[in-house]
């Protein structure tokens, strides 16, 4: 679970809420279904007009990336490339075929399958380097699509207020409701700034930070795999890729060890 991720949610819903009701408000002024309907049916059309379907509909299978991201993969990596590498040098890479199965990780089982097939280090770089280029390509759309709806629900939002006042200029004979209309019409305007704000564009940025995690984590693989058919040794192995590790996950991995 990331904690800063619903932290953030929480810290942000309350400090709003909180704000409002300190001011005399109640949350009834700002539960409007009709506004609601109004932003987030228009952003969500305003995006599908922009994205394929595919890649919205991968976008909101991402989301949860957001708030549950799995600690101390890259410790368990090295941990696992070391054991190849070490069963390697003792029998040949040929004696990892018998693992290639028990391989989840798509990207290193890949490469590791080239390996076993002889293929060549330099070959085998250009090879999955491609295959990097390519996986990139389609996950930088994922966040990017959370960044427009961060664009468009914030004039969603203008536009549902002008909906509103339209609505309300034309029921000014009765002045004692112009004034609640108005507030009415302004909620719109507030759901599409607080979506953007505090949902679409945060959720964009974490998620790029998880995009650059997956891509250290193939470049860590590739050149474990590499490493492995150069034949390098284990203990050299483990600490070229230690280099990868962020300060943190190093002082994790130096408390275990």
């Amino acid at each position: 679970m990331d904690k800063a991720s619903f932290g953030g949610v929480l810290l942000a819903i309350v400090g709003i809420i909180a704000g409002l009701l300190l001011e005399g408000g109640n949350l009834g002024q700002i539960f409007q279904p009709t506004a609601a309907m109004i932003v987030f049916g228009g952003t969500l059309g305003a995006v599908l007009l922009q994205f394929p379907l595919k890649t919205v509909l991968d976008a909101f299978r991402r989301l949860a990336h957001v708030f549950f991201h799995p600690q101390d993969q890259n410790l368990q990596l090295i941990e696992t490339l070391v054991a190849f590498a070490n069963k390697a040098r003792r029998s040949g890479v040929v004696s990892l075929d018998g693992d290639l199965e028990k391989i989840e990780e798509p990207f290193l089982r890949q490469a590791l399958t080239l390996a076993v097939d002889g293929t060549e280090p330099a070959e085998l770089r250009k090879i999955m380097l491609l295959s990097m280029d390519s996986r990139a390509e389609g996950e930088d759309r994922i966040p990017a699509v959370f960044e427009s709806a961060g664009g468009f629900s914030p004039t969603v939002g203008i536009l549902g207020a002008v909906l509103g006042l339209i609505q309300v200029m034309q029921h000014l004979d009765k002045i004692e409701e112009v004034g609640k209309g108005i507030a009415v019409a302004f909620v719109a305007t507030i759901y599409g700034v607080a979506a953007a704000n505090l949902f679409f564009l945060p959720a964009a940025g974490k998620l790029r930070i998880r995009v650059r995690d997956e891509h250290q984590r193939r470049e860590m693989m590739l050149e474990g795999v590499i490493s492995i058919l150069e034949g390098t040794n284990p203990r050299m192995l483990e600490v070229k890729l230690s280099g990868f590790l962020e300060e943190r996950e190093q002082e994790t991995r130096e408390q275990a060890a």
